[in-house]
């Protein structure tokens, strides 16, 4: 069993490997190429490669819009009106374009606060928020600044106070998000506690959805033996920063991080702060699965940022290997596409992620540039299932499964998607059929045991005939036995 594992960790890191050269050797694609792989994890977790979800669909600069190039950017987000906010770091300025990203509609490098000229320095991140309002995180400025989509001044957030935090805290704030209540959400430089959390007045509460860090028992008794050299060069064991946050419509932040052991990367904090993501049948919500233990892409992904694109789906970025996962509310993963290299389609140092409509869209420090992926019709196939399933329309979800099949036989997550279609509409033996072909032992252990009650159910009454007849028979039959035994004493005695 070992060996087999072996064999299988060598190839997968073999195609991995593959398809990473490709994508840095600068070699030439003929028109309609596709310059990455795309793929899924199938219920042993082994690599199964699939139709593309999403192909490349132009890049953008800063010239392709009439300006001076982007320099190193950093953050992107979209208002509700469909205008594209760009944090242009290196340039200390804020480049905000028309939804197609074919023009400038204003540069903001600074603003008038009370009379006096601000203007940005490494601004990091943005978001435009539910009410319409412009925050940026000033970074070297150590301040959230807040304006109207114009560039005018709102208000500033900035020197949080609080017993809570260290006498020499310094607030460099690097991902802002805000909710519908216009709470401010901040990842800050080496804030390992959390989550900084600004209420609407700009008053410091507390930090949010820190990630505790577990210490197993051979660690803990290594320290202990340990000496202070030795103890220095070790991994300090403290709380894992957050790399990127974004917020959905009831207020759930979704908040990205690295992960060492590549399990979970991404944390869906309730309005308490509590992680309430799900994780899926394979229990994996950290991007890849597997990965080569040795060469520049080994190791566990590097997810980046997050982005929630509506009707349960989330999508992250890995910045090691430059790929997208996408999943549902359920954890499941939907698909997987993007890679490294030179090329047209492929990134550089992915750095933040946004989704519009079916369209993502992914900023790249290294190409300066953004990189524009539409969907397939296959990925739009998964997308609208995914979505018909979450706003409860299952009969229409089965539809868009079965066209995802005829693309993708085996595909797992279409078979598994129409068995729950068909276990919520109580069609538990067609459930059964599909649950099998998605190897998926629990939901279909689930209706299984709703067909066996279905049937039981059904049969009810002639199963009580057949119990009552063999009753009748079993006293009628002791009867006559019981006769049979007392004749001959009967005889006797005459």
């Amino acid at each position: 069993m070992r060996k087999k594992n072996k064999i299988i960790k060598l190839i997968t890191a073999g195609v991995l490997a593959v398809g990473m050269l490709l994508s840095t050797t600068g070699l030439s694609f003929a028109e309609g190429d596709i310059p990455y792989d795309s793929y899924n994890y199938n219920y042993r977790k082994d690599i199964v490669f699939t139709p593309a979800p999403y192909v490349p669909d132009g890049n953008v600069t800063g010239l392709d819009v009439g300006i001076t190039n982007f320099k190193e950017p950093q953050d992107i987000c979209v208002s509700d009106d469909g205008e594209i906010y760009v944090a242009d770091t290196g340039n200390n300025r804020i480049v905000v374009m028309d939804r197609e990203m074919n023009k400038v509609n204003r540069i903001i490098e600074g603003f008038d606060m009370n009379g006096k000229a601000e203007t940005f320095n490494a601004p990091m991140g943005l978001c435009v928020s539910e009410n319409n309002e412009l925050y940026v995180a000033d970074s070297n400025n150590k301040r959230i600044v807040v304006l109207t989509p114009e560039g005018d001044f709102v208000k500033i957030v900035d020197n949080p106070q609080s017993e809570i935090l260290e006498d020499d805290f310094d607030f460099v704030p690097l991902k802002v998000t805000v909710d519908y209540a216009d709470r401010v959400y901040v990842i800050a430089k080496k804030a390992y506690e959390g989550i900084l959390v600004f209420e609407n007045t700009g008053d410091f509460t507390g930090y949010f959805g820190t990630i505790e860090v577990k210490i197993t028992l051979w660690e803990k008794f290594w320290r202990r033996i340990a000496s202070k050299e030795e103890r220095a060069n070790q991994q300090l064991y403290i709380p894992t920063e957050f790399t990127g946050i974004d917020v959905d419509a009831d207020g759930f932040i979704y908040a990205s991080n690295i992960d060492s052991a590549g399990i979970q990367a991404v944390r869906r904090l309730n309005p308490q702060g509590k992680d309430v993501i799900q994780k899926g049948e394979n229990g994996n919500v950290g991007g890849d699965i597997r990965w080569s233990e040795y060469g520049d892409y080994s190791g566990p992904s590097e997810i980046t940022d997050v982005v929630y694109r509506g009707q349960g789906k989330y999508s992250l970025l890995d910045r090691k290997r430059g790929r997208i996962f996408t999943y549902d509310k359920e954890g499941n993963l939907l698909y997987i596409f993007g890679g490294k290299g030179q090329q047209k389609g492929t990134f550089l140092t992915p750095v933040a992620i946004e989704a519009v409509d079916d369209e993502i869209l992914v900023l790249d420090s290294g190409h300066n540039a953004i990189l524009k992926f539409r969907a397939t019709n296959y990925g739009s196939l998964i997308n609208e299932a995914v979505g018909l399933r979450y706003d409860g329309d299952e009969t229409k979800a089965i539809d868009k499964w079965q066209e995802v099949l005829r693309l993708d036989e085996n595909n797992e997550l279409a078979n598994n998607g129409i068995g729950k279609a068909y276990l919520t509409a109580g069609e538990n033996k067609k459930a059964m059929k599909y649950f099998k072909n998605g190897m998926n032992r629990k939901y279909y252990s689930i209706a299984f045991k709703r067909y066996r009650n279905e049937i039981l159910a059904k049969n009810l009454g002639k199963i009580m005939t057949v119990v009552i007849a063999f009753i009748a028979f079993v006293v009628i039959f002791k009867k006559i036995r019981r006769k049979k035994k007392n004749a001959p004493r009967e005889e006797g005695l005459l």
